[in-house]
This record gives C-alpha cells, structure tokens and sequence, in this order.
C-alpha cells in the first residue's frame, strides 16, 4: 500500500514537473551589446542614406539656370604638385567649385651625337681606336643596355652645337648621327568657377602663384 502511494505520488509530480515546463512563458536570453563600450555603432549605407532623407540640406542647390551663368578660368601650368595643391588650397575659399587636372609635355633635353651600334665589342673598340688616330678624344663606347656598342660623341642642349660636331666627325671619315632626346612631364592645372567674370578682390594677395603660371578662360565643368 505505501509503495502504491509513494508511486503515484512520484507521478503527480514529473506530470507537475513537465506541465510547468511545457506551459510556462519562454523568456529570450538578452542579446549581447554590438559593440564595445565607447566604440560606435555600425551602420549600413542603405540605413544611413534612408535616415538621411529628410535632412534639411545646408544650401539650396543651383539651377540650370545658375550654373550656365557661370565662368570659369583655368590657373597654370604648375610644376609640381606641392604646388597644385598650395593654389588648390587657397582658391577653394574663393571660388564656387575647382578642380586640379593634370597633362603631360614632352620636354626636350638635348640632341645626342653617336656612331651607330656596331655589330660586337670588338668592333665598337675599334671605331674607338680609329677616333683615337684622328686626335678625338670626347667619346665614349657604350658596353650594355640597349644601347650596346655604339660610340656616344656627346650631348648637346643646343641644335646647333649638335649639328656642327657632326659636321666636324664627317669631314674625318665618320658617320655621325643625331638623336634628339626628350622625356615626358606632368603638369597640372586648376580649373575654377566663378559667378561672375572678376576675380575677387584679393585673388592676388592670397592666391601664390608660382613663377610661368597665368589665370586665362576655360570651358566650364
């Protein structure tokens, strides 16, 4: 008889057990904070541009009308960009908007006199040789690089000086040639607007302009 009642007494209670299991309200673990204490929060792009779309604007945007009133000049050429960037600095207060652009010139260094590459080393030093017996003592015989086993005979910034040493080496027997030697530059220029066709009052005085630059008109950006 007791253990009959101690059964069913075990019973009641793992059906007690498992109802209060089974019905009682499940609460959510709390979610861990996103970030760090102090550290900001992530936001997506599309969150920030949704939360930015009733954001008063600090200025009106101009009209068609606006921007075909506009003109624009062009400061340059610049050198350098330290420099481009001195001058893009300081017109940016004073103008409506301005950009820095940049072109490239070829500059010329200088006119090159060579004899042509000969067909080996031992042929290159034998021209040497041959210059050597006519008492011509500025050459120079190239050992490597593309321009291997020819005799270089000199650089010279003016054409003519060029022109009259290879003069002076055909009239002893040889062969001369000219090259005119050149490398590519960059320089930059800026390009402003203005609302009007004046510069501003103090557009000298706060703008430094470096040496061979001028202001002249450009099409508008």
């Amino acid at each position: 008889m007791f253990v009959r009642i101690l059964f069913l007494l075990l019973l009641a209670l793992n059906i007690g057990a498992a109802s209060w299991w089974f019905f009682a309200a499940k609460r959510e673990p709390a979610a861990p904070p996103a970030t760090d204490p102090g550290v900001p929060e992530l936001q997506l792009l599309a969150e920030r541009d949704a939360a930015n779309e009733h954001t008063e604007l600090d200025s009106v945007p101009e009209s068609e009308a606006d921007l075909a009133n506009d003109v624009c000049r062009t400061l340059g050429p610049l050198s350098t960009q330290a420099d481009a960037r001195a001058v893009a600095n300081a017109l940016r207060p004073l103008v409506k908007r301005s950009r820095m652009r940049e072109t490239i010139q070829t500059q010329t260094r200088g006119y090159w006199v060579y004899l042509a590459a000969a067909a080996n080393r031992e042929a290159a030093l034998a021209n040497a040789r041959a210059l050597a017996d006519k008492n011509v003592r500025d050459y120079y015989v190239i050992t490597a690089g593309d321009q291997q086993n020819m005799v270089s005979l000199g650089l010279f910034r003016d054409q003519g000086n060029a022109e009259r040493r290879r003069a002076e080496l055909a009239a002893l027997g040889f062969a001369p040639k000219i090259d005119l030697r050149s490398e590519n530059l960059p320089l930059y220029w800026i390009d402003f607007a203005l609302s009007g066709e004046n510069l501003p009052a103090d557009f000298a005085a706060r703008v430094p302009i470096p040496s061979g630059a001028n202001v002249e008109a450009t099409g508008c950006f």
